[in-house]
């Protein structure tokens, strides 16, 4: 046999013999990788090219109808596939998960989920029931429904399969009967890129259901005690509190679990000594005195007075940042004294200045240095002054919206790096992904670093702890960067916690690992969606 022919591994091994047999010497040992040269602070700004980018038509089939008449979207014989190689779609497996990517004859996006469970029931789009699913040697889906006294259909039909996997055609989409259409590419939401389970020397110590039914999205652990909350979003589910004792985090504990009935849309949670604050969407900011750290006691919600929608919490020193995407038209940033932790006094309520982007809601923030970086979805990522609470200052604004792109600035965290002041900010919706910013001089923000992953999953949550990033990316499960070059983030681990499996999961792009934290124990702790509390080693 030519050695060209054989295995890799037998070539190693047969290369080694021959070595062997030629000197009873050793060779000279393999040098070292060259050490990583400090990041000294330079870079060259790069070119900001949005989230969703108009690549074309993304199949050869059409859609027949004409503009402005009165039509069945679902019918087949709207659909021209005569170009297509609808041969290639029966490779296609009879179920799974699917992120499809819409982008409308115009030019504008759309995104539309897709769920065909195992057992052959019927799966639904956009969370809605199918009235039509074909898996077996083809690739169409249709929904039909009534939404504010309009009956609307949204249907997809298959052309083919390409060499990566995706799966393209065309789509339509009807109110009361008038179109609009386009095309189409679908990714099946497993693990992406050939991957395994993990790499990097991430091991998954333990795992725990979350007695509530809804999705699990966030987590804070303190006293050795991990605080997950969960949101009851998808209709027949119930949100609330689950409190484990993680003394030992190879044998998770339930002690407490908390509903409220009416109030339990609960998407975060964080800790001042022993208070927890959580983030209701009826109440504010629900306080609770967590003496006994097994068994939080309800204190009060603040600021009080009318049902307050607050999404996400950050607490920095004495000041709770307490974000709420409401009223319109931009949502506001509440900043609470937590000298007195139990009893938190409001101080202000922070506005952006744009109220014209997209969505121009906040729904983010991170505290550092006198500063508040606002994630504000439409209108971008905003920068407070807010060394004087009762004063603050709009310093400036990195935004990456056009009229043609959906996504949102969703999260981030801020660290120093070479005596310059680095953002890592990441988006959520169709092609959004991680960026890296210089926010040293706030009024000229550039973009310096990006690190990207397939176009139809986007990031929840980060936690930056030292210099390595650790993400929370949905389907894409946890990811670690080492950041310590900003304008280069390189993954150096992973975990694929995503399993269509799961029970509950949905068709929603918000699916999979959403809260993150890195308390500094030696352990990792993600929230996902479906499959609860999750705890990795730390690296």
């Amino acid at each position: 046999m030519a050695l060209g022919s054989l295995p890799p591994r037998a070539v190693v091994i047969g290369c080694a013999l021959l070595c062997f047999a030629c000197s009873d010497k050793p060779g000279p040992a393999e040098p070292p990788p060259p050490p990583v040269e400090p990041w000294d602070g330079t870079y060259t700004p790069l070119v900001e090219t949005t989230d969703w980018v108009d690549r074309g038509p993304y199949a050869p089939c059409t859609f027949t109808g004409v503009q402005g008449s009165i039509v069945d979207c679902d019918s087949p014989s709207l659909f021209d596939l005569s170009k297509c190689d609808t041969a290639s779609l029966s490779t296609l497996d009879a179920h799974g998960i699917y992120g499809v990517d819409v982008r409308n004859v115009a030019g504008y996006p759309d995104f539309v989920g897709v769920r065909i469970p195992p057992d052959g029931g019927t799966g639904t789009m956009e969370g809605r029931p199918l009235t039509r699913q074909q898996v077996t040697g083809s690739f169409q889906f249709s929904s039909r429904y009534t939404l504010r006294n309009v009956v609307r259909q949204t249907v997809i039909v298959g052309c083919g399969v390409q060499p990566s996997g995706m799966v393209t055609g065309c789509f339509a989409r009807c109110a009361n009967g008038k179109a609009s259409w386009g095309t189409f590419e679908a990714a099946r939401m497993t693990w992406g890129r050939g991957e395994s389970e993990s790499s990097g020397g991430l091991r998954l110590i333990s795992e725990s259901d979350v007695p509530q039914s809804g999705s699990h999205v966030d987590v804070y652990v303190a006293h050795k005690h991990a605080y997950v909350v969960s949101t009851n979003l998808d209709p027949g589910t119930e949100g609330g509190l689950a409190v484990f004792d993680v003394s030992d985090p190879s044998h998770l504990v339930l002690k407490k679990s908390i509903t409220l009935p009416g109030d339990s849309f609960w998407n975060a949670a964080w800790t001042k000594d022993d208070t927890l604050y959580v983030a209701s969407r009826s109440s504010g900011v629900i306080v609770f005195d967590i003496s006994n750290p097994a068994d939080p006691l309800f204190v009060r919600n603040v600021p009080g007075g009318a049902p307050l929608d607050v999404h996400t919490l950050f607490v920095d020193g004495n000041r709770l940042y307490a974000v709420s995407p409401g009223p319109a038209p931009t949502g506001e940033t509440l900043v609470f004294d937590i000298s007195t932790p139990r009893d938190p006094t409001l101080l202000n309520r922070i506005v952006v200045s744009d109220t014209t982007s997209y969505i121009p809601s906040a729904h983010d923030s991170f505290a550092y240095q006198d500063r508040l970086y606002i994630n504000h979805f439409s209108s971008g990522y905003v920068v407070f002054d807010v060394k004087d609470p009762m004063s603050p200052r709009e310093l400036g604004t990195y935004t990456f919206q056009t009229e043609n792109s959906s996504s949102m600035s969703h999260s981030g965290a801020v660290g120093t790096f070479a005596g310059r002041t680095i953002a890592f900010e990441g988006g959520e919706g169709q092609g959004t992904h991680l960026r890296v910013l210089d926010v040293t001089d706030p009024t000229n923000i550039p973009l310096i670093g990006t690190y990207k992953l397939r176009f139809h999953a986007s990031i929840h949550n980060m936690i930056l702890k030292d210099k390595r990033l650790y993400i929370a990316y949905y389907q894409e499960g946890l990811r670690v960067l080492d950041v310590s070059i900003p304008t280069n983030p390189r993954e150096i681990a992973y975990f694929n916690t995503f399993r269509e499996s799961n029970p509950g999961l949905t068709d929603w792009m918000t699916e999979g690992a959403m809260g993150i934290r890195v308390p500094g124990d030696g352990y990792v702790y993600v929230a996902d969606s479906t499959r609860g509390l999750l705890i990795f080693n730390e690296l």
